[in-house]
């Protein structure tokens, strides 16, 4: 690593880390409860489970959109008060907020889905500039250790969203969807996601600063260019050509690492309700009990996250971020694909636990050893496009997961997880073969 990059990004100090990564706490919040309820909101609505999949498809398709974008005009933004990241981060928190309180209220299906186009698009404004923020603001030595401090108020933003709709229920707030109506268990812990998402994306947009580019005036020439449409459009297309060898590495191992993590986020629900709770009836009363149940099982995966992403930077160390990476993927497969075996709800949580420590690592190292093979003046757009490889997978479950469920699964959604399993422990093996520019 050249030297002078250590005299140009000082060290950081953990308050300073805390500020700048406390945002992902509110956007994680929003999305955990997007993650653990949406399938669910669709089924009491009325969707059919073949379907759901299709439904989801909102999510990726926005993603695939914006991300790119948005990481390509962060790029080249800069202003004396906001920085460069932090107005992308604001405005997306508004639009977030306004998406939580409309998705419960939602009278029909269409509604919901148009609904999760909003919050998706509103998510992944607010959410791809922090990962760039990270390469910005940080040393390469600080870069794993500030994906880890991002993982853990990913994990604990998750952890609380997820337990929401549970802890109203214990509080006596009903659970039972009046006349197909979303309960209002769902509606609530909504409607506390979106403030929360504000204020802690708030947090950050207020208390963090941001470096201003190393040669103000050649980027300022720079952004006049940029700002026409033909260049920014040649520009984010072209980048595709130009990925750096590691980038186009890790897209393989993202592909079917996120194929994996959204058959779980799909179908644990009708999973657990056939599996364990032994009904497919949505208006049934173990099937909205299973549907909390799954909040418990995603807050504790979560939860293990937030924890083991403290443990990750020093295993990182002690082996290699590669290494790291292969163990906790190939943990993470044979968790979900156990949880076929498992027709008790207790024992349910075990596999949560080798899922949260693959989910840590997913949220940590492929942007670590991303980080040190990208150009900084572009670290926004390639992160961004990095993002592909987390959306184009989801497109393909998306497309492909319901028609496998249908007519080789028979229905049996447990068997979907299985499937997701083997892709991670594929996910595991592709990981083996990357190039990580740190150990060179």
């Amino acid at each position: 690593m050249e030297m002078h990059t250590h005299s140009l990004k000082p060290r950081l100090s953990f308050w300073q880390l805390w500020n700048m990564s406390f945002g992902f706490f509110g956007i994680q919040f929003g999305f955990a409860l997007q993650n653990a309820n949406t399938s669910r909101i669709f089924s009491t609505l009325g969707a059919s489970p073949d379907d759901l999949a299709l439904f989801w498809l909102a999510a990726p398709v926005t993603g695939l959109l914006v991300q790119p974008v948005i990481g390509y005009l962060s790029d080249n933004t800069w202003h004396p008060t906001w920085g460069r990241r932090r107005p992308f981060f604001f405005i997306g928190a508004i639009l977030a907020a306004i998406a939580l309180f409309l998705m419960p209220n939602s009278a029909a299906v269409w509604m919901a889905v148009a609904v999760l186009w909003m919050m998706d698009a509103a998510i992944n404004v607010s959410m791809e500039p922090f990962r760039a923020f990270v390469g910005d603001k940080l040393d390469p030595s600080q870069q794993t250790a500030g994906f880890a401090m991002q993982t853990f108020f990913i994990g604990c933003g998750a952890v609380i969203a997820s337990l929401l709709p549970q802890i109203f229920a214990h509080y006596g707030v009903s659970n039972v969807p009046l006349n197909g109506a979303i309960p209002d268990t769902v509606k609530y812990s909504f409607y506390v996601g979106g403030a929360v998402f504000l204020a802690a994306v708030s947090w950050t947009v207020f208390t963090a600063t941001e470096l201003p580019p190393p040669d103000l005036d050649s980027f300022k020439v720079q952004r006049q260019h940029a700002r026409s449409f033909g260049v920014a459009l040649r520009e984010i297309v072209g980048g595709f050509s130009q990925m750096p060898k590691t980038m186009v590495q890790l897209a393989f191992v993202q592909f079917f690492t996120w194929i994996a993590l959204f058959a779980m986020w799909i179908y644990t629900g009708t999973a657990i309700a056939d599996n364990v709770y032994g009904t497919v009836d949505a208006q049934s009363v173990a099937y909205q009990d299973a549907g909390n149940y799954v909040g418990v099982m995603f807050a504790v995966y979560n939860g293990v996250s937030a924890l083991a992403a403290f443990l990750l930077p020093v295993l990182a160390r002690a082996t290699s971020r590669k290494t790291c990476h292969t163990i906790c993927l190939a943990l993470g497969g044979l968790s979900l694909a156990s949880i076929f075996f498992i027709h008790d709800k207790q024992a349910l949580m075990l596999p949560m636990i080798g899922v949260g420590i693959a989910w840590a690592s997913i949220l940590t190292m492929p942007y670590a050893i991303l980080a040190g093979a990208l150009p900084a003046n572009r670290m926004g757009y390639y992160m961004g496009l990095f993002n592909f490889f987390v959306v184009i997978p989801q497109i393909v479950s998306g497309l492909l997961l319901g028609f496998f469920t249908k007519h080789f699964f028979g229905g049996h959604t447990v068997l979907t997880l299985v499937l997701g399993g083997a892709c991670m422990v594929l996910a595991a093996v592709l990981t083996m073969f990357v190039t990580d520019q740190a150990e060179k």
